[in-house]
């Protein structure tokens, strides 16, 4: 109501305004100063014609200032990015040529055409010719763009190949959650109710059986890995399955161009290939601190800002054995089931008189612990 309310404010403050300046505008016509009003039009065209030249350099300098601070100068770190780079290019030369065009144009003729005494009004009521032309090229032009669009985004959203590495990636308020398949490469079966960050079950993984649920443990989920760092693979295609485990948000990969909604529910997936390592962005960027970043890209809430995670990309050598130290997230629910926390039995100690290793026994003959005479 109150936006409302706001909103009618404004328009009738225009409202006001527009009628004072017909008002004044009425008045000097009956004074008889159309000569005042001549040099004002002047005045005006002039202006005009200022903020051309004032706004084109301002266009350009910005470019100058702020170009080199965008990701464009970088390239895009992925096949389907320089893709997307290749499009962005395109639409920004078409559209570019019909800014400078039209505001020019529109600048130069109110300049050039002021009120004049001595001009003859011209009327331009219709043309058919002039209509073909500007409904026909803006339509094949903006038909061109869509086509190339719907293109990418096909490729990025179609079956990925079967060579591609496959991790899951779920939003939270306020956070990422990544999930890799164990050796068995299947991701085990989760459900919504039984999610308990308490219990370092964070996207709900299937462990147990539960009569109430009508849930079987699903033995996919022991040794899916969930670390908290996104490690991706160069020259190895990736298959995102994105989901969310609250609000909607968004994955949004910068260097590669991408960018998936994370829906609660509603899996989606997208896929690409890292053409350039970590190291070799660094190299390429001269900035030994450059790290990948996934964001979100979707307002989810007060602490949207803090939704960004660090992505490695590395060699499948280097992934190998990353992945080889990760430990399957249901040793970290379950501890006493991980073989590195079980007590080990300890090697029986060898008696120093008889190199005996079998046993340690006191002088009466008694296994140790079991002679009261062993000192």
């Amino acid at each position: 109501m109150s936006l409302f309310f706001t909103i009618a404010v404004v328009v009738l403050i225009f409202l006001i305004i527009f009628q004072i300046a017909k008002a004044a505008e009425y008045v000097a016509v009956l004074k008889g100063e159309q000569k005042s009003n001549r040099q004002q039009n002047k005045i005006n065209a002039f202006l005009m014609i200022s903020f051309l030249v004032l706004g084109l350099i301002g266009v350009y300098w910005s470019n100058e200032l702020f170009y080199s601070k965008t990701v464009m100068p970088i390239g895009a770190a992925s096949d389907h990015g320089e893709k997307y780079d290749q499009m962005f290019t395109w639409t920004i030369i078409i559209t570019g040529i019909v800014f400078f065009v039209t505001q020019i144009l529109l600048f130069w003729f109110a300049y050039r055409y002021q009120h004049n005494d001595n001009r003859k009004v011209y009327f331009f009521p219709h043309n058919n010719t002039l209509e073909l032309i500007w409904t026909v090229v803006p339509a094949i032009a903006l038909t061109v763009l869509v086509v190339i669009g719907l293109r990418n985004w096909f490729a990025m959203t179609s079956a990925a190949p079967k060579n591609a590495m496959e991790v899951e990636v779920v939003g939270k308020q306020f956070g990422w959650l990544y999930r890799y398949p164990g050796r068995d490469h299947k991701f085990g079966q989760t459900f919504y109710r039984v999610i308990d960050d308490g219990a370092n079950n964070p996207l709900g993984q299937i462990w147990r059986d539960s009569a109430a649920l009508n849930l079987h443990a699903d033995p996919a989920n022991f040794d899916d890995v969930m670390p908290t760092t996104l490690y991706l693979v160069k020259n190895r295609p990736v298959k995102m399955i994105i989901n969310s485990r609250d609000v909607v948000h968004d994955v949004g990969l910068i260097h590669f161009r991408m960018k998936m909604d994370a829906v609660p529910g509603i899996p989606t997936t997208i896929w690409f290939t890292p053409t350039l390592t970590t190291k070799e962005m660094q190299e390429k960027t001269g900035n030994p601190n450059f790290q990948y970043e996934i964001t979100c890209d979707q307002m989810c809430g007060n602490g949207h800002y803090s939704m960004r995670g660090v992505i490695v990309v590395v060699t499948q050598a280097e992934f190998d054995a990353w992945l080889s130290q990760q430990k399957p997230n249901y040793y970290a629910a379950f501890p006493e089931k991980d073989p590195a926390n079980k007590v080990q039995v300890a090697t029986p100690p060898t008696n120093p008189n008889t190199g005996d290793t079998s046993r340690l026994r006191g002088t009466s003959g008694n296994p140790v612990g079991n002679s009261p005479n062993l000192k």
